[in-house]
């Protein structure tokens, strides 16, 4: 008669040693990029408290799911009964910790949220951002200070008129700006207003801690202040057509100097 290999108890180990090992990805914060706004230390505060809440309960469910397998492994000798009082804590523990998640979500990041979508400051800038298949667009207000009308029909691609400008008949519109790539000054609060033109897209700049749904017939304010100088990639996170793909374009940071000096150059 052989030796029967004790697979359970390996089993109970492997799922352990695992458990064990995702705490390192946890301790290792190089998959979070250097933050890049004003607001970001906030919401990377609460996506941490965020993943130590989920990392306990992961970790206490592994630990007892071992210790189970290690205990009940399979026996054809060992009689074993059910307690249904052990589910009734089990969905304690569970509704306790999943408490605790949702209200340091709420209280960690209401002030955070809020600073992102109520009000705007008196010296903000303001800039439209237009999502398409497959591209984003920018347009500033000019000297003036306002956005021209918006004309559907005369949006056209194929010439650039990407807001369906009027430039001929609306005053407001001769001197906007529209650009592929959206530059904003450092340390300048930001009003960014998001609408897209076919379906829905998302605006994604993840140094800015920014994510926001571009929606047709929308205009969805974001505000934020860009705090170092820096290139980075907006991407959109909504599949939105086959060339989801390569739909990005670049956020530049720039001096607030230079940021008025690539003003004049592109004023029209």
């Amino acid at each position: 008669m052989g030796v029967r290999f004790p697979m359970g108890k390996f089993f109970s180990a492997v799922v352990a040693v695992i458990a064990l090992a995702s705490v390192g990805l946890f301790f290792s914060r190089h998959w979070i990029p250097a933050p890049a706004a004003q607001h970001a230390p906030i919401l990377d505060s609460q996506l941490h408290w965020t993943l130590i809440d989920a990392g306990v309960i992961f970790l206490i469910a592994q630990f007892v799911l071992a210790a189970f397998v290690w205990k009940f492994r399979a026996d054809p000798e060992r009689k074993t009964k059910v307690f249904p009082a052990g589910v009734r804590i089990a969905v304690i523990i569970a509704v306790v910790f999943i408490g605790v998640e949702l209200f340091s979500a709420a209280t960690l990041g209401r002030r955070a949220w809020a600073s992102m979508y109520d009000g705007s400051a008196s010296n903000s800038l303001q800039v439209e951002a237009m999502g398409q298949q497959f591209a984003y667009y920018f347009r500033y207000p000019g000297a003036d200070g306002k956005f021209g009308p918006v004309h559907t029909d005369k949006i056209d691609a194929s010439i650039g008129n990407y807001f369906g400008l009027d430039r001929a008949d609306d005053m407001a519109s001769k001197d906007d700006i529209v650009s592929a790539e959206l530059v904003l000054p450092e340390n300048r609060p930001i009003d960014l207003f998001l609408t897209a033109q076919d379906v829905i897209h998302s605006f994604y700049v993840r140094e800015l801690r920014v994510q926001q749904d571009m929606v047709p017939g929308m205009r969805i304010p974001v505000h934020f202040t860009p705090t170092k100088v820096g290139r980075y990639e907006a991407v959109c996170t909504q599949l939105c057509g086959l060339g989801h793909y390569r739909m990005r374009a670049y956020v530049r940071v720039v001096p607030e100097a230079e940021f008025e000096t690539w003003m004049r150059a592109h004023a029209r």
